[in-house]
């Protein structure tokens, strides 16, 4: 459920100049210098409170979104004098993330930037009934998360002829996962939902970028007892995909490194990709 009023704490003392980056064009790739409004989900821990803090030292109005209350009052704070408004709410809350929307358009008005980064990510095993609520968990977070989050935005944003909805995928996405089949399956469900909504809501100035990071070193990751090859800090991630953003990149893996990977990985004849992943290392389940 939501928690509302939100909350904001003050705005920054430094603002740039008030001129609109898609002023005149719509669709076209925003510059850094011009302040923003970003509404962003997953915010209280990771690479969305890496974002938040990137959008933050930029002069941004935020909008934060996770479920973790507490949690995302502690980022509020820590990016402070921010202009900030909170929403304790779960994505997968179609109702609340109207609300949550609702609530920051008339505030602050319709956001430049919608991004929607929160995701879960377990260890899951078809044969085991105690996974088919994590599978179902995975999908609702993963995937109709994406749906929720975007839903309120494209009738503004449309109207608007303007703005930009960011979805975070990732390279999981690419191929199938042995024993994280949930995960690779939402981000693959994911890929896919944002490349159709790309075609559908470019005739109405409105952006649609996917990102696909690859390892990046968030408290999800840390689960994982296996090795992590290019692993990315969470703030040089959230910089990667500001840039991305600005640039009007349609389709963005990171790091450079992990998109050769990607690209490899989605080029492997099927009987290869079997033996090559039939004993890798797999994430643990949740019991």
């Amino acid at each position: 459920t939501s928690a509302f009023p939100a909350r904001s704490t003050p705005r920054s003392r430094w603002r740039a100049p008030n001129v609109r980056s898609d002023a005149g064009a719509p669709g076209a790739p925003m510059r850094a210098d011009v302040p923003l409004r970003v509404f962003l989900t997953g915010a209280s821990s990771g690479l969305g409170e890496a974002l938040a803090r990137h959008y933050a030292r930029r002069g941004a109005t935020l909008g934060l979104v996770a479920r973790r209350g507490e949690e995302l009052e502690r980022v509020a704070r820590s990016i402070a004098p921010a202009t900030v408004a909170t929403y304790a709410v779960d994505v997968r809350d179609a109702g609340a993330m109207i609300a949550a929307a609702r609530d920051f358009d008339a505030k602050h008005g319709v956001p430049d930037i919608v991004i929607a980064n929160a995701g879960v990510s377990r260890g899951t095993l078809v044969e085991h009934a105690e996974d088919l609520e994590a599978f179902r968990a995975v999908f609702d977070t993963n995937v109709a998360g994406i749906v929720h989050t975007f839903h309120p935005f494209v009738g503004p944003m449309r109207a608007a002829g303007r703005g930009t909805l960011v979805g975070i995928a990732s390279v999981a996405g690419f191929r199938g996962i042995p024993g994280s089949a949930a995960y690779s399956a939402s981000k693959a469900a994911a890929i896919r939902l944002l490349e159709s909504l790309l075609v559908e809501l470019r005739a109405g100035g409105v952006r649609v970028v996917t990102v696909c990071p690859g390892y990046v070193a968030t408290p999800m990751t840390a689960r994982n007892p296996y090795r992590m090859p290019f692993l990315m800090d969470a703030d040089r991630a959230a910089a990667s995909i500001a840039r991305a953003i600005e640039r009007g990149k349609r389709f963005h893996v990171l790091p450079w490194p992990m998109a050769l990977v990607g690209g490899l990985l989605r080029m492997l004849p099927r009987p290869v990709f079997d033996l090559a992943f039939a004993k890798a290392p797999r994430k643990p389940r949740q019991k």
